[in-house]
């Protein structure tokens, strides 16, 4: 029963990954069909994580009422319900209503399995539920790129809506595995009542939002304009770019895979210091002025395989670093700070690019690594004090 109910851990963490990357992989040909600048991508992607936001902030209360198993297996729904909007839009307004739940779902699947992970499973448990996120992501474009060769974008959200409904509907029918963890998760999530404003009040809690933040600007905006980037800069076509929007989700599904492994051995805090060095070596291979397009794709794969290790141990940290009675709140709020930087940093890029160049991105992604790892750092160390 404990290897299964992992299995449905893991697969929920498959079915949020394989909306995430959709839009980044098809926008390049939808922008156009629907008559709109490549840049309003970024209204999308805001509504998106807009929604995601307000269901992260409210999910500690949902989860304590309902339970983890029951706000999965709903949000996944929910998110079908939001693809099949996407594939049957045949206007931008209407994206931009089907974007709600598209939110609504992903947040609450991603507050709620976190926490649950983070308290009840180890570092390499943490890693691989991301990485499953990963598998999910890497599916989709190519999902995305068989549409756009044999039809078109649309039957691409129809057949992942189908993958969902599939997802769910295994969850809703074991339901009952749960159940075996049941009894200390009530204990876990009943120890403390924390509101809110209290939970601004922990010390260090305000510098671990902002390293979230920055580290999810950076993450979102290589994995939503990657393949804008390919035509853009490199003069790829729409449906080869579609299929290499997958580049940074590769990275990080091998890399999670694999830093599962090492995160017992070598601890959270040095294994966010590592993912970065390597993110930044990934950043250095875009700069080089060579002209095919091999370095960029190493890049963007190198970029991923440094960003692999780091979401999943900052939210495996927070037990650790604020206790665990105070886990479940603070996740969440980490959760919504982590969709505020990818819903206004990526946009941004976009507006930037538009009239600066969409070359830009490298340094776009530096700034942000370089301020996450001066915030984590600045939180580890707070955390260090105070249990001192």
């Amino acid at each position: 029963m404990y290897s299964l109910l992992l299995s449905l851990i893991y697969l929920s963490f498959v079915s949020l990954g394989l909306p995430d990357s959709l839009l980044g992989a098809g926008w390049p040909i939808m922008h156009s069909e629907f008559g709109v600048p490549i840049s309003y991508m970024g209204l999308v992607t805001m509504i998106i994580s807009g929604s995601t936001i307000v269901s992260s902030l409210f999910s500690h209360k949902v989860i304590r009422k309902f339970g983890t198993p029951i706000v999965t297996t709903v949000s996944v729904f929910l998110t079908a319900v939001a693809l099949l909007g996407f594939s049957l839009s045949s206007a931008y307004w209407m994206l931009l209503i089907f974007a709600i739940p598209y939110g609504l779902g992903a947040g609450a699947i991603d507050a709620a399995l976190n926490n649950y992970v983070a308290l009840q499973y180890s570092s390499k448990h943490m890693s691989w539920l991301h990485c499953f996120w990963g598998v999910g992501t890497i599916i989709s474009p190519f999902i995305m790129s068989n549409a756009l060769s044999t039809s078109t974008w649309n039957s691409g959200y129809r057949n992942v809506m189908y993958v969902q409904i599939i997802i769910g509907l295994i969850l809703l029918t074991t339901i009952p595995v749960w159940k075996i963890n049941q009894g200390k998760e009530q204990t876990e999530i009943s120890e403390k009542k924390i509101g809110l404003l209290d939970v601004f009040k922990i010390k260090g809690v305000p510098f671990i939002l902002l390293g979230f933040f920055a580290y999810c600007a950076a993450e979102s905006t290589a994995m939503g304009w990657a393949s804008t980037y390919f035509t853009q800069v490199k003069g790829i076509d729409g449906e080869t770019a579609a299929a290499y929007a997958s580049l940074v989700f590769i990275g990080l599904t091998v890399g999670r895979f694999f830093a599962g492994f090492l995160m017992d051995k070598i601890g959270d805090r040095k294994m966010i210091l590592l993912g970065t060095a390597i993110t930044v070596v990934g950043i250095a291979l875009l700069l080089l002025p060579i002209k095919n397009n091999v370095c960029s794709i190493s890049g963007f794969v190198i970029i991923g395989l440094g960003y692999a290790p780091i979401y999943p141990c900052i939210i495996h940290s927070t037990p650790l670093n604020f206790g665990a009675e105070n886990s479940g709140a603070i996740i969440g709020i980490q959760m919504a700070g982590a969709y505020l930087g990818s819903t206004f940093m990526p946009p941004l890029y976009g507006v930037l690019g538009k009239w600066i160049g969409y070359e830009m991105m490298p340094a776009y992604l530096l700034i942000f690594m370089i301020f996450m790892v001066v915030m984590t750092e600045r939180t580890f160390k707070i955390a260090a004090r105070t249990k001192a």
